[in-house]
This record gives C-alpha cells, structure tokens and sequence, in this order.
C-alpha cells in the first residue's frame, strides 16, 4: 500500500459521488493489496433467440424432459451447453 486514504465525512450522497468521480485509487493502492474473489451466485447474462425445430422432435424432446422432471427448454439448453461449451456446461 502506497499511501493511507483517509475518507471523510460526507454530508450527503452528492458529495460522496464528487469525491469518489475524483479521487485516483491508484495512489493509494498497488497490485499487491487486490486479492482473488469469486461470484459464485452470479448467472451469466442471458439472451432470448429464436429457432425452429420439427414438432417430432420438440414432442421428444418434452417426453425425455418429463422423464427426468425438468423443464424441456431447460433440457435444451443443458444439451446444447455440454456440446459446445462443456467447462460451462453445468451454471
């Protein structure tokens, strides 16, 4: 650590935004002082598309989803997630 950064009373949170839009961290803090952390909570953004498949196969695909008690879009997405991105497979 550099420097010791003293922060100091704020009357409201307009001031506190002022001081933190301009205050430099980097003089108070260097590499060393980060440390590693984990958001294991956090469900990556999501986006909504749009395909087609013949009704044999989504009739399938809702039958093996029945089986297993899951929902059928969730099926396909779990499938098509260990397929083409397998470290990611199981968020």
């Amino acid at each position: 650590m550099q420097n010791l950064l003293n922060l100091p009373e704020f009357a409201n949170e307009d001031e506190e935004r002022e001081f933190w839009a301009t205050v430099d961290l980097g003089d108070y803090l260097e590499a060393e002082d980060f440390e590693s952390v984990a958001f294991p909570n956090l469900k990556p953004t999501t986006r909504p598309v749009s395909i087609r498949f013949p009704e044999f196969v989504i009739d399938a695909v809702k039958e093996k989803a029945n089986e297993m008690g899951v929902p059928y879009q969730a099926l396909i997405k779990e499938t098509i997630a260990r397929v083409f991105v397998p470290q990611v497979s199981s968020q």
